[in-house]
């Protein structure tokens, strides 16, 4: 259990899920199918409640041609946005074994290697190290 490592954690540095498991949370789910059923179970409803909340008063998306949902799971968050807004065409953008099991929404690609997905990642990450 990770919060047995906490002390350690935070003497020695590290994060006590990865101490624990050897292994980073977002990856454990690729070890684990209960685990992964229960995670995705539980970032559904959580994003759920969200969206539908943000949806009801947020208004930019409505000159939005195209959306990437970088990390976006089983592709519930971008699912949603274009439900509201169907002229967005959408990437779900997420690690193969995230990707797997994603269902298929209209309008909406599921992929890991999206070319154009990468390049804007690298350049986001790039900008974001300037501050």
């Amino acid at each position: 259990m990770a919060v047995t490592e906490l002390k350690d954690a935070i003497r020695e540095g590290g994060i006590p899920f990865n101490r624990a498991y050897g292994t980073h949370a977002f990856e454990y789910p690729r070890l684990d199918s209960r685990f992964n059923k229960v995670f995705n179970t539980a970032m559904i409803n959580h994003t759920t409640l969200v969206m539908k909340r943000v949806l009801e008063s947020y208004k930019g998306f409505e000159g939005i041609k195209r959306l990437v949902d970088v990390g976006g799971g089983l592709g519930i968050n971008i699912n949603l946005i274009t439900s509201k807004y169907p002229h967005i065409h959408g990437i779900n953008f997420d690690l193969p074994h995230v990707i797997q099991d994603a269902p298929s929404y209209p309008g909406i690609i599921h992929t890991h290697s999206n070319p154009v997905v990468v390049e804007s990642s690298k350049k986001t990450k790039k900008f974001f190290s300037t501050f």
